[in-house]
């Protein structure tokens, strides 16, 4: 038996390496329950905004909602703002890893619109009542227009362009460090997804966000081509 191995349990495994596995189990469930809290409480915070309005909505109502007390609350967030742009933040973290998941041989922009749309698109088209879905996209805009969630927002976006440009650079064997290419590509992205967004908000009558990021990533995939409107399109050539 080498000498780094532990005595022989019941099963045979090396007492040592035992203990070693359950701490890692340990900690990674650990560290799953965390991430789930976090999630929680973000997801509070925003539903509650949109439920009450923005100023009427504690901290220590977040945490009931989630069933952690205000402590916790603050363990994870130091105000209602960052609570509410960690979903965003989340979910471009995401993004990032399951690039570098995706098939080495997959083209590029095909690897980020897949991880956007399986991150921020939902599954199915849902029906879009007109009165319920305006009064949606306006407590959103509410939200959102907050001066302190724009600048976490902004704060988070930021930290997630730089993650996402590292996972672009792995991919395309540039540096975040030196190169332009991933840092561009990362804003990109961000500035689509942010455009969607600001377009959903918006729309009048209601429309479903999945279809419209579906729609903005496939325009850059495709390089921005210049719309063919009654405008722009080139006159007919006369028959010879």
């Amino acid at each position: 038996m080498n000498s780094t191995d532990g005595p022989a349990d019941a099963t045979g495994i090396p007492e040592g390496i035992t203990e070693g596995a359950t701490a890692r189990a340990t900690e990674g469930l650990r560290e799953r329950k965390k991430r789930q809290t976090r999630a929680a409480l973000s997801h509070a915070t925003i539903a509650l905004a949109i439920e009450r309005g923005w100023d009427d909505v504690r901290t220590e109502d977040i945490a009931a909602a989630v069933n952690v007390s205000e402590r916790t609350f603050r363990n994870y967030f130091s105000s209602k703002a960052e609570a509410v742009a960690a979903t965003h933040l989340d979910r471009m973290l995401r993004v990032a890893r399951a690039l570098d998941e995706r098939p080495a041989r997959e083209p590029m922009w095909e690897s980020i619109s897949a991880c956007v749309q399986a991150e921020f698109v939902p599954e199915g088209p849902k029906p879009v009542d007109p009165a319920a879905g305006r009064r949606h996209t306006d407590a959103i805009w509410k939200l959102l227009s907050d001066p302190a969630v724009q600048g976490e927002v902004l704060r988070a976006d930021q930290s997630a362009q730089v993650v996402l440009a590292e996972a672009i650079g792995k991919r395309t064997g540039t540096d975040p460090r030196v190169d332009l290419y991933p840092k561009l590509v990362a804003a990109c992205v961000s500035a689509t997804l942010g455009t969607a967004m600001n377009h959903w908000l918006k729309a009048d009558p209601p429309v479903p966000l999945g279809p419209l990021i579906s729609e903005a990533l496939e325009q850059l995939t495709t390089g921005l081509p210049v719309p063919v409107t009654t405008g722009n399109r080139p006159p007919d050539r006369p028959n010879t």
